[in-house]
C-alpha cells in the first residue's frame, strides 16, 4: 500500500491505497464533478502534495508542490500511464520519479508575510493547550487544526487569529508532533483499537472511532451508521479521545439495535475479547447499563492528515 492520501473533486477520501487503486482513480477523472484528485502523503505535510487535471478530452495537467509556496512545478501529459507512473513514483518517495517530463515552474505569486500573534500569554497559553490536545488525539488533518485555532478564541465582536496565522501555528504544532512521531516504534495501542473495531465491523457490529462530539449526538446517529445485518454497535465520542490522550483511559459506549439488555450485554462481551485478542485490557463488570473503560492505555496515534 502507498502510504498516502488521496481526495478527489466529488468528495472522496482514499487512506492506503494500492498503486492498482490509483491507477483506476487516475484513469477515471475526467467527467463532470470527477476532474481532479490531489495526493498527500502520511504524515500530511505542508506545502507537500501532488495534484492532477483533466477533463474529457484534454490532456493531464500534472503538478506538485514541493515544501513551499514558491516551489510548485507543472507538467502538461497527453495520457493518464505516464501520470499513474509519476504519481506512484511520488508516493513511494522514489528518487527519480518526475523524470521523463517536462516540469516548468508556476509562478503562485508572492508569498505573504504571517503577522505575529497579538495575544495576551494567557490567551496563547490557552490556545496552544487546546490544539494540542486536538493533536495528540491523532484524528485531525491539518486543515481542521486550523479551522480551530482560527475559531476557538473567537466572541461576537472579537476574532484575533486570522486565517493565516491559524494556518502558521497549526503547521508548527503539526510538525512538532510528526517529529515526535517518527521516534515511535512498532504499532500502538491506538493501532490495536483500530484492529480490534476492523474485527468487530466485520462481525457485524457497527464501531466508530472518534463518532460525534458527545454520548447524546453519538446516541442519536449510530443507528443510521449500521448496516442491515448490524446487531449492535461500539464507539467513542470526540470527548473520550480528550480523555484517552490525556492518560485517563478510553470510554467505550455499546449496545444492541434491538435495545435489549441481553444483546447489549451479548455486544459488550464481544468488544472485551476483540480488545483482548489484540492485547489491550478492559475494565467492565459485565453491566449493560456500564461503559467499559480501555485502560491502561499508551495513546500515541500517528497522525495521517
Amino acid at each position: 500500500m502507498l502510504e498516502v492520501v488521496v481526495k478527489t473533486e466529488n468528495r472522496e477520501r482514499h487512506v492506503r491505497v494500492s498503486a492498482e487503486k490509483l491507477a483506476g482513480l487516475v484513469r477515471r477523472i475526467g467527467g463532470g464533478g470527477d476532474r481532479f484528485l490531489v495526493v498527500q502523503r502520511i504524515p500530511d505535510l505542508p506545502d507537500v502534495f501532488a495534484q492532477v487535471w483533466h477533463s474529457a478530452g484534454g490532456d493531464y495537467t500534472l503538478e506538485h508542490r514541493d515544501g513551499a509556496a514558491d516551489r510548485q512545478f507543472q507538467a502538461m501529459v497527453d495520457g493518464p500511464e505516464a501520470v499513474i507512473a509519476a504519481m506512484t513514483g511520488w508516493g513511494r518517495q522514489e528518487a527519480e520519479w518526475g523524470a521523463g517530463l517536462s516540469w516548468s515552474l508556476l509562478d503562485m505569486g508572492p508569498v505573504p508575510d504571517v503577522p505575529p500573534l497579538d495575544l495576551r500569554e494567557d490567551e496563547r497559553e490557552e490556545l496552544e493547550k487546546r490544539v494540542r490536545e486536538v493533536l495528540r488525539g491523532g484524528y485531525t488533518s491539518r486543515a481542521e487544526l486550523a479551522e480551530l485555532a482560527e475559531e476557538y478564541l473567537v466572541t461576537a465582536d472579537h476574532r484575533p487569529v486570522s486565517r493565516e496565522q491559524a494556518q502558521a501555528m497549526a503547521d508548527r504544532l503539526w510538525l512538532e508532533q510528526v517529529a515526535e512521531q517518527a521516534e515511535w516504534q512498532g504499532e500502538t495501542d491506538p493501532e490495536r483499537l483500530t484492529r480490534a473495531f476492523t474485527a468487530l465491523q466485520d462481525a457485524g457490529i457497527t464501531a466508530r472511532e472518534n463518532f460525534t462530539c458527545c454520548r447524546s449526538c453519538g446516541q442519536s446517529e449510530i443507528g443510521g451508521e449500521g448496516g442491515p445485518d448490524a446487531r449492535g454497535f461500539v464507539y467513542f465520542h470526540t470527548q473520550c479521545t480528550d480523555s484517552a490522550a490525556a492518560g485517563h483511559g478510553l470510554m467505550l459506549l455499546y449496545g444492541g439495535f434491538d435495545g435489549s439488555s441481553e444483546t447489549t450485554a451479548a455486544i459488550g462481551h464481544e468488544v472485551v475479547a476483540a480488545l483482548e485478542a489484540v492485547g489491550l485490557h478492559s475494565e467492565w463488570d459485565h453491566d449493560p447499563d456500564r461503559a467499559i473503560t480501555v485502560t491502561p492505555l499508551d495513546w500515541r496515534r500517528r497522525l495521517v492528515g
